[in-house]
């Protein structure tokens, strides 16, 4: 009996994070089946700034235009044996919008800016809410993770 494959939610916000977190999932997911599903959360009104994933780097304020598909379409490309990568964009709290949309998922990835314990315990942290109340594995991919090659695709 095949199985369907795996089916991975990617918190992607055009920061250097967020694209690493796109490239291990892309890497991990080339198994027949396997889905990627990259998800873009803008922040709700009156959040405060970088309590959302940004889709400018961290400190700047968060573009109104939606993340170009064609920045998501230029990661995928380095992976010719990956899925093909479907994107939504949401609004609202970040943490809340990704574990929704990882309800049914089998993981759920996300990039980690490593901000510090300091920012982390006035603004709260977007991964660790992640692991603390989604269904399915988190992986959390840190500052120093994103510096390392991505895993390639699997055959």
């Amino acid at each position: 009996m095949n199985s369907p494959g795996r089916f991975i939610i990617v918190g992607v916000d055009g920061s250097p994070h967020g694209d690493a977190a796109l490239r291990w999932a892309l890497g991990v997911a080339a198994q027949p089946g396997d889905r990627v599903h990259a998800v873009v959360v803008r922040p709700a009104e009156g959040l405060l700034p970088g309590t959302s994933f940004a889709l400018q780097p961290h400190g700047r304020q968060p573009s109104t235009e939606p993340l170009p598909r064609d920045h998501v379409s230029s990661i995928r490309q380095e992976y010719p044996d990956a899925p093909e990568v479907t994107v939504t964009t949401s609004r609202g709290d970040p943490a809340t919008e990704l574990v929704t949309a990882a309800t049914d998922a089998d993981l759920l990835v996300v990039g980690a800016r490593g901000t510090g314990p300091a920012r982390e315990l006035l603004l709260g942290s977007v991964s660790r809410e992640c692991v603390r109340y989604s269904r399915c594995p988190v992986v959390i991919i840190t500052p120093e993770a994103a510096r390392q090659p991505a895993p390639a695709a699997r055959r």
